[in-house]
């Protein structure tokens, strides 16, 4: 049985997957960025391949992609984080008959993809300038709420008022905003839904800047938190497909492509 594997090299986290030659996912593995993001990297790669008894060679191609894939230098090739996060969107959304929409937020910025019916990007837009719409907000959120980051999904439910408006578009803003709101004796199951809304709205606003159409897929690590999942059913007026891995679908398209490039070698070799 032959393997491929993609490789997101994020700012925060790296992500991989690997998928044998029917395209069918073997499995995944997330581990923090850190500093060392070469050798991260390669820890990462060789813990997945250990888990699933691989040995590097049987590793066919190997893509990296994200935001430090250029440092991953074993890689066969690269790829941009919006063709790889389209082409894993494209191929996961299947299984929900079809994605046309992508809204992936990640730990330092938010995307969102419209792509075609053979998954091609067609259109996109990215929220790099600010931390409010992306994961980093929600770790600075969780920490001043004193939570775990995992916490705040079932928190943003647990509230008796309706949520609180946050109105800074700014990460260290909104900071004091939380900060000033706990002073105030606003329970915190309310500023976590408020939060969670502030993203949404600011991410359906990104969305609509690409077109919004048919189902609507939500990645990255943010998309395990339930409450903003939630929110963002609320404000798009819709429901989400949201995988079971969301923040691997990057590495998984990275994965697949590396699976076609390969196949594409092969046929070309025997002609």
């Amino acid at each position: 049985m032959k393997y491929f594997a993609g490789i997101d090299v994020g700012s925060t986290a790296i992500k991989v997957a690997v998928v044998d030659e029917e395209g069918k996912l073997a499995g995944v593995h997330v581990a923090p960025s850190g500093s060392l993001f070469h050798k991260n990297s390669l820890e990462a790669l060789n813990n997945l391949l250990g888990k699933l008894s691989l040995q590097r060679e049987d590793v066919r191609y190997l893509i990296a992609t994200g935001y430090g894939r250029k440092l991953f230098k074993e890689a066969d090739d690269s790829i941009s984080e919006i063709t790889a996060n389209a082409i894993g969107a494209f191929e996961a959304g299947k299984a929900h008959g079809g994605v046309r929409t992508i809204i992936n937020i990640g730990g330092q910025d938010s995307k969102a993809i419209q792509i075609d019916n053979n998954g091609h990007v067609v259109n996109f837009a990215m929220n790099d300038k600010c931390a409010a719409g992306t994961g980093r907000f929600l770790d600075v959120a969780a920490r001043n709420l004193d939570l775990d980051l995992e916490d705040l999904g079932d928190c943003h439910f647990q509230g008796s008022g309706a949520p609180l408006t946050i109105n800074s578009t700014c990460t260290v803003f909104a900071e004091s905003e939380i900060i000033g709101l706990l002073a105030k004796g606003h329970g915190k199951a309310e500023i976590i839904a408020g939060i969670h809304y502030s993203i949404a709205s600011r991410t359906v606003r990104l969305a609509k800047r690409v077109g919004i159409e048919d189902r609507v897929y939500f990645d990255g690590g943010p998309a395990l938190n339930k409450g903003l999942v939630a929110a963002l059913q609320d404000e798009l007026g819709r429901e989400l497909v949201v995988p079971e891995h969301p923040q691997t679908t990057t590495a998984f398209g990275a994965a697949m492509l590396a699976r076609s490039e390969f196949m594409d070698e092969q046929s070309l070799e025997k002609v």
